[in-house]
């Protein structure tokens, strides 16, 4: 049988978007992405409505990818807790039976940074085929990704002393990383310093 998907929970920053578009890349697939708040519409049965479209649609393109990002906003209320919380359950309903019974070569990644928000059907196995936590980068990712983010900037010299950068930055995510990044090649840039340091990282 063919996978049905993953789900990628984690903090924000940490390379779970990443990771779906790299999962198509992988693949040779296309990537769709399913934004749940363009779903929702204004009239009675609009929103479900669109969501069986967004699906034909994607089962059109199959064998594709689908990223639906920050699957626990989606289908909030679907407990109750919201005054949308009808139109919630119907379209959360229909996603799942989607994804018990599909047929087509889609291949579901839904990322979340809260998993205790998501309904626990959602989660039982048939639905995805896996479950992976994306913690924060170690030490040697981090070096990594300082590497990755030197070199995308042509900023990445034999000077720069990436396992220090990456010891000083215990705790930081991957945009964290990239934003350190970023900021201190601005901060050379207007104190007119030709060459990027440890220092000033």
């Amino acid at each position: 049988e063919s996978p049905k998907g993953v789900m990628l929970v984690g903090m924000p920053g940490c390379g779970k978007s990443l990771a779906a578009k790299a999962t198509a890349s992988l693949f040779g697939l296309p990537l769709l992405k399913m934004d749940m708040g363009s779903l929702m519409g204004k009239y009675v049965g609009e929103s479900e409505g669109n969501m069986r479209r967004a699906i034909q649609v994607a089962e059109a393109v199959s064998p594709c990818v689908l990223w639906v990002d920050e699957v626990e906003k989606a289908f909030v209320g679907t407990r109750g807790q919201s005054g949308g919380s009808e139109v919630s359950s119907r379209m959360f309903g229909y996603f799942l039976t989607w994804m018990q019974e599909k047929t087509k070569q889609v291949f579901v990644v839904a990322t979340a940074n809260d998993i205790s928000a998501l309904p626990p059907e959602l989660l039982r196995k048939g639905r995805f085929d896996e479950i992976f936590y994306i913690n924060f980068p170690t030490l040697s990712e981090r070096a990594e990704i300082f590497k990755v983010h030197l070199q995308k900037r042509k900023k990445l010299s034999n000077s720069l002393q990436l396992n220090r950068l990456a010891q000083e930055t215990d705790g930081f995510s991957g945009a964290d990383i990239e934003s350190v990044v970023k900021e201190a090649i601005e901060m050379a840039f207007v104190d007119d310093e030709a060459d990027l340091t440890t220092t000033l990282l």
